[in-house]
């Protein structure tokens, strides 16, 4: 505010010296000598208008990169809390698209609009004082006119939300798809799908131009009428000014060349607020993608503060009336109950989508029971520190993610004090060592994102060699050796035996030789436990469960 104030006083101070030295020289036949004061005068309000113009401008900046910065912080956050949902819900690429996309775009509103804003509101009244000062007239003229340019803001500006709104809805499209296919490109040639997927997004792309082009039509219209306005305003005041000064004789030179110099700096900050205006409502289309994702109810997961003391070995985990639902109407486990002993061995069983792999993340505190209670060592798990659960808790899925970067830094994953000796121990136990030792580079080798250059069983062996490096007392399995060949499948359940002398096992179960040799098997059907017990009790007691069994054996379950 105070810069825009002092932008107001130098567009005055300049007019006036300009008016005075023109005054002067041409009129009162004043010699150069006697204008040096008004042209020191008239450089140093160029200078002052200048750089309180920059001070403005950098007072944007800085308020757009703090938002910005802010509102990545949120996002991310809010994807932290709920990694689950963060995943599942939506293209991983329209949730980079509002990250980057939607977040840069509402840069125009902090480092334009709102300054201007700021400043159209000062400035202009300042001017608007200083001509009702000289010419009362031309002060009434502007009065009247000036409002006509916030009223074609209001209409236009309705209709560019609405527009911006349709095009950051068609670029995030456009961007999510272009990602995901982008991600699946090898898989959709080998299946001779990626003509058409091309084709979807060449679509995608038309859509997104068009939304551009109808935002541009309407800035196109909006300078136009802006610039009419204000033309026939400026002309309205040059004739008064003119009829009065040489016809009617009412003024004098000074008076009517002071107004003409003010009148054009008056529209000329307003029609900058048009523009700013335009550029600004266009980012509320941004503004209200970002609020949705915000505002996008959560599945909350609140952690306690509660130390953790597992010294004396694995937790034992008791699961009481456990219910879990994504949201109305959608997916639900209902009243899970189990006890979990220390080092046992756990197989959670059922067909596909009837909840195990939701069970697998509850039990991993990576979502929360909307319901029941996951206690641990005898109080709830979410009274604990979440470091303090993670810290004992692996978690090895089919798909591991690997990270850009050296496969030590990959395999000491979240670990600060460990030693080279440590890691290739733990490599040598997942049975990853030999492969390693054959690279040029051995644990330096570095590897792509999401562990280009390694096969689907190395990352596995690398997920394994975190989980030994580690030495968790609780392991989480979600069956990480389906899709393998028998030789890497023998590799990794080797590794996993190994893993299971010193820590509780919960395993995701398919294959029959796994669910055989669980201590507890857990059988969920449609969101429900149906069946606890050890294998031969539940070939007795649930014919589900026996049937589920024959079917992998392809005959008689016995």
């Amino acid at each position: 505010m105070v810069s825009s104030i002092l932008i107001g006083l130098s567009i005055i101070a300049q007019a006036y010296f300009i008016v005075a030295i023109v005054d002067h020289v041409f009129l009162n036949d004043g010699t150069f000598q006697d204008i040096i004061p008004w042209l020191g005068g008239l450089f140093i309000a160029l200078l002052a208008r200048a750089m309180f113009s920059y001070v403005n401008g950098r007072t944007g900046l800085r308020m757009a990169s703090k938002v910005k910065s802010d509102i990545r912080k949120q996002l991310l956050q809010k994807y932290a809390r709920n990694p689950m949902q963060a995943s599942i819900k939506g293209q991983s690429g329209e949730k980079v698209s509002v990250m980057l996309d939607s977040v840069d775009e509402i840069e125009s509103y902090f480092r334009h609009y709102y300054p201007q804003m700021i400043q159209s509101t000062i400035v202009p009244l300042m001017m608007l004082v200083a001509v009702f000062s000289y010419n009362w007239v031309s002060g009434v003229i502007l009065v009247v006119t000036a409002p006509f340019i916030p009223i074609m803001m209001i209409i236009i500006g309705k209709n560019t939300q609405k527009k911006s709104e349709e095009q950051m809805e068609k670029m995030a499209v456009f961007s999510g798809r272009f990602l995901d296919i982008l991600q699946g490109l090898s898989t959709l040639k080998f299946f001779g799908r990626a003509k058409d997927k091309r084709e979807d997004i060449r679509n995608s792309s038309i859509d997104y131009r068009e939304a551009t082009m109808d935002v541009l039509k309407i800035a196109f219209l909006s300078s136009l009428m802006l610039e009419f306005i204000s033309m026939l305003s400026i002309a309205l005041v040059a004739l008064e000014v003119g009829l009065r000064l040489v016809i009617y004789d009412q003024l004098t030179f000074f008076t009517a060349f002071f107004v003409l110099i003010l009148v054009p700096e008056f529209f000329a900050s307003l029609k900058e607020l048009g523009s700013a205006f335009h550029t600004g409502r266009g980012s509320m289309g941004a503004a209200t993608r970002i609020s949705d994702e915000l505002e996008e109810e959560e599945l909350p997961v609140h952690w306690g503060d509660k130390s953790l003391d597992v010294s004396g070995g694995p937790p034992t985990i008791d699961l009481r009336g456990v219910h879990f639902s994504y949201g109305e109407n959608r997916f639900a486990l209902k009243q899970i109950d189990a006890n979990v002993p220390p080092n046992s061995e756990v197989a959670i069983v059922g067909r596909s989508g009837a909840g195990k792999t939701t069970l697998l993340h509850l039990l991993s505190g990576l979502i929360a029971p909307t319901d029941g209670s996951i206690d641990v060592e005898g109080r709830p798990l979410f009274d604990y520190k979440e470091s303090d659960w993670f810290h004992q808790l692996s978690y090895i899925s089919q798909n591991p993610y690997l990270f850009s970067g050296t496969i030590e830094e990959n395999i000491a994953l979240g670990l600060t004090d460990f030693s080279r000796e440590e890691v290739v121990e733990a490599a040598e136990q997942a049975g990853i060592a030999e492969m390693i030792s054959k690279l040029d580079k051995g644990y330096d080798t570095k590897i792509g994102e999401g562990g280009r250059g390694l096969s689907g069983g190395e990352k596995q062996r690398v997920a394994i060699a975190r989980a030994f490096l580690k030495k968790p007392t609780v392991i989480l399995f979600d069956e990480p050796t389906v899709g393998l060949d028998l030789k890497t499948e023998q590799i990794l359940q080797r590794s996993m035996k190994k893993l299971g002398h010193s820590s509780t096992v919960i395993t995701v179960a398919h294959r029959l030789h796994t669910i055989m040799r669980a201590d507890q098997i857990l059988f969920i059907e449609d969101g429900e436990l149906v069946a606890n017990g050890t294998h031969d009790e539940l070939l007795r007691s649930s014919p589900s469960y026996k049937n589920m069994v024959r079917v992998q054996q392809g005959g008689d379950a016995g």
